[in-house]
């Protein structure tokens, strides 16, 4: 049943069949081996999969960043991060991510993030003889911080597809986000010593004043939503209607004169085109999680697992190695709909916290989104930079590097994931 659901998914990936599609053809393919198909029941589990009250959080987490990133937010986070640590010897990087940190917990999108960062840095970088390779790997590396640190779209689906709380998943990917950015850091350090490039003027203790109150409204909403959050006040979806309205509110009376109440169709327009690809993705999923069940693939899968080993750290970091694999030739949204109702029976068998894999899960599809030849995060950032793949990707293998070891570290050291959420959600 395993090969039958994977080979006919993967056959019309080749295909270039949208993959909510193809995951809705494999579902029905493996009911048919089964000899259950009924279209009712495929239709049912269909409208089922997007009637999720969870699943509201992520149209108006994606609202709420349009909203941010039309109302000019993104180019005050980044002037603040510039006059904090601009003048160091390759500050411009640090900026980078710096402000991938706090735009992080605005958006929770890589894509938007590395958009948004590498439109205003890596032309300012370009300018004052930075590598444009580096560059570019830089702003994508510092991108991907951003579903990991919560508000994430990911740790969303991975919540709602394996049953597991999402606030406890945005309590847990607070460290883990700010060890990639201080791993990035280090990187950046070792490589930013070579070359020769002009060193910004440091910023009076004045002109950082005034950009920390022109930065200071768009920088209060993680915190509004880690606190509420961790206080019970609202559950993970008010916490995206709350960030929705919080947005367009600063950005409509406290930012004036770049988002007008004309842009707002726009705005609504592009958040519905996103909106309707994750629900789609996401009902589809949702078929796909029934069929398997009823097949008992995770079953077979558990079973062929622990017959290997039933040592939980080795066993972690098998599946690993398996999703970074993954990532290499599919996207982080399908990846995480396909295999986290196949991977989260496996290591809950072996007495692995689901929230702690969930965690490695969403950072290890997110380092796929920086490899090529799937990497939507590297074409972004190509795309601004106009380079190519091939340069770019010379450019981002320190920081891949970086990352991969740090992916590993949380495998074998588990705490550095557990402790933090232990008091984070206490």
């Amino acid at each position: 049943m395993i090969w039958i659901f994977l080979g006919v998914l993967f056959f019309f990936l080749f295909l270039g069949v949208p993959v909510a599609f193809s995951m809705l053809v494999s579902a029905i393919a493996l009911t048919f081996a089964l000899g259950i198909f009924d279209a009712k029941i495929i239709t049912q589990n269909l409208v089922n999969g997007a009637n999720n009250f969870p699943l509201m959080a992520i149209p108006f987490f994606i609202l709420a960043g349009e909203i941010m990133n039309a109302g000019g937010i993104s180019k005050r986070v980044v002037h603040f991060a510039t006059t904090l640590v601009g003048h160091i010897r390759g500050g411009l990087g640090y900026v980078t991510i710096l402000a991938g940190i706090m735009f992080a917990g605005l958006s929770g999108s890589a894509v938007a993030d590395t958009a948004a960062l590498g439109a205003i840095l890596i032309p300012m970088m370009a300018a004052k003889g930075y590598d444009i390779k580096r560059a570019s790997g830089l702003v994508a590396s510092s991108g991907i911080i951003a579903p990991v640190i919560p508000p994430s779209i990911p740790l969303i689906m991975f919540g709602v597809i394996g049953g597991v709380s999402i606030t406890q998943l945005f309590m847990g990917g607070i460290v883990p986000g700010l060890l990639l950015a201080l791993g990035l850091m280090g990187a950046w350090y070792l490589v930013s010593r070579k070359g020769n490039v002009e060193v910004m003027e440091k910023a009076s203790g004045r002109d950082r004043l005034k950009a920390f109150f022109q930065a200071i409204w768009a920088l209060f909403l993680p915190f509004i939503i880690i606190v509420g959050l961790r206080g019970g006040i609202f559950t993970p979806t008010e916490a995206a209607v709350v960030a929705c309205v919080y947005a367009f509110v600063i950005s409509v009376t406290v930012y004036r004169g770049e988002l007008k109440l004309r842009h707002m169709p726009d705005v609504l327009v592009n958040s519905a085109r996103t909106t309707g690809v994750v629900m789609f993705l996401a009902a589809s999923a949702m078929v796909t999680a029934w069929v398997i069940t009823v097949a008992q693939v995770p079953a077979e899968l558990v079973s062929y697992l622990t017959g290997i080993t039933d040592n939980p750290t080795l066993l972690l970091l098998i599946l690993m190695v398996f999703l970074l694999l993954v990532g290499f030739v599919m996207d982080m949204t399908p990846a995480i709909l396909i295999f986290t109702p196949v991977l989260l029976p496996v290591v809950q068998a072996v007495g692995i916290d689901p929230v702690y894999f969930g965690i490695l899960m969403v950072i290890n599809l997110c380092i796929g989104l920086i490899t090529p030849p799937v990497g939507t995060v590297l074409y972004v950032a190509c795309g601004i930079s106009k380079i190519s793949i091939i340069d770019i990707t010379k450019g981002i293998w320190p920081f891949l590097a970086v990352q991969v070891t740090i992916l590993l570290l949380l495998a074998i050291f588990p705490e550095l994931v557990t402790v933090p959420l232990e008091w984070l959600y206490e």
